[in-house]
C-alpha cells in the first residue's frame, strides 16, 4: 500500500477537533485557512474519503472523520512519546514558567514532575498569578512561559491552546437581588480580566457593581459567593452544585481558553520540550509555531 498519513496532517484534524474547526484549527497551529485545508485535502486522498462534513451548524467529521480522529489523536500522543523517550537530547538550562491558579490545578505538577525526571538538568522556576499580571511578566521579559486564561478571541498565532471553559454570573442560591442598587460583586483582584469586561458591559447596561470582596483565590470567591455576599463571573471548574447560575440577567460572558503562550525571545529547545509535554498531557497538537 503506498498510502501514508502524514503526522502534521493528523495534527490538523486534531487542531479542528479541539477548536471547533478549520478557522480555529489554523490560528491554534500558526498556519494559514488554505494550509490546513490542503492537510485535510492530503488525508482524504490518502483514503479516499470525505473527513469534514463541510455543512453549517452540523457536525465538524463525518463518519470516517471521526474514527481518523480517534485514531490520530493515538498516533500523535505515541508518536511524540516516543520522541521525548528515545530522541530526546540532554538538555540543560532554566525555564521560567507563570501560570494562574487555575492552571495549578489541573494536571500541570504531573507534567512537571515527569519533565524534571525526563530532563533532570533543566530547572523550572515557577510563579502564579492572574491571567493579566502573567501576561505583563511575559511582556516585560520575566518569564519564558506562561499558561493562563485568555477570552477566546484574544488567542494569539503562536499560543498552543490547551481547553476550553466557560464563564458564568453565579450567586448562592438563597441571595435576592435587588437590581434597584449597585449590584454586589466579588473579584479576584483589581486586575482581573473577568471584573474588567463585567464591570464594562454592566456598565454600558446603565447599571453599576459596588465591589464587596477582592480575593486572589478561587476558594475564596466561592466561600463569598456561597455565603451570600454578591455576585461573581466564575468559569466552569469553579461552579459548584451549591451555587445558582445566573441566566438571561447580565451580559452573556465570552468564552475563555487556557494557552501556553511562549516569549519570543525564548524558543530554546527546554522551552520547547516542555510546551511538547504539555500539549501531550492536555493530547493536544502541539503548535507548529510554538514547538519549532
Amino acid at each position: 500500500m503506498a498510502e501514508r498519513l502524514e503526522i502534521d496532517a493528523m495534527r490538523a484534524l486534531c487542531a479542528i477537533g479541539t477548536s471547533g474547526g478549520v478557522t480555529n484549527a489554523a490560528r491554534q497551529l500558526g498556519l494559514s485557512q488554505s494550509a490546513v485545508s490542503h492537510k485535510i485535502k492530503r488525508l482524504e486522498s490518502a483514503l479516499d474519503c470525505a473527513l469534514l462534513a463541510r455543512q453549517s451548524g452540523g457536525p465538524l467529521f463525518t463518519d470516517a472523520g471521526k474514527r481518523l480522529h480517534d485514531y490520530a489523536l493515538r498516533i500523535i500522543n505515541l508518536h511524540d512519546e516516543a520522541l521525548s523517550d528515545l530522541g530526546k537530547k540532554n538538555l540543560n538550562g532554566a525555564i521560567r514558567l507563570g501560570m494562574t491558579e487555575d492552571a495549578t490545578t489541573s494536571d500541570i505538577a504531573g507534567i512537571l514532575g515527569r519533565f524534571t525526571r525526563l530532563y533532570p538538568s533543566v530547572s523550572v522556576r515557577t510563579r502564579t498569578s492572574q491571567s493579566l499580571n502573567v501576561q505583563a511578566w511575559l511582556q516585560a521579559d520575566e518569564l519564558d512561559l506562561a499558561m493562563m486564561q485568555v477570552f477566546t478571541t484574544d488567542i494569539e498565532p503562536q499560543d498552543q491552546a490547551l481547553f476550553d471553559d466557560t464563564l458564568h454570573w453565579v450567586k448562592s442560591k438563597d441571595y435576592e437581588l435587588d437590581l434597584a442598587r449597585p449590584i454586589p460583586f466579588l473579584s479576584f483582584d483589581t486586575n482581573c480580566f473577568y471584573r474588567k469586561w463585567g464591570f464594562s458591559e454592566v456598565l454600558q447596561e446603565g447599571r453599576s457593581f459596588e465591589k464587596v470582596l477582592e480575593c486572589p483565590s478561587a476558594a475564596g470567591i466561592q466561600s463569598g459567593v456561597r455565603s451570600g455576599l454578591g455576585i461573581a463571573l466564575l468559569n466552569g471548574m469553579h461552579v459548584t452544585e451549591d451555587m445558582d447560575v445566573i441566566e438571561n440577567l447580565f451580559p452573556s460572558p465570552p468564552s475563555i481558553t487556557f494557552v501556553a503562550r511562549v516569549n519570543p525571545k525564548s524558543r530554546s529547545a527546554p522551552v520547547k520540550a516542555l510546551v511538547s509535554e504539555i500539549a501531550r498531557e492536555f493530547r493536544v497538537p502541539a503548535s507548529l509555531s510554538a514547538a519549532e
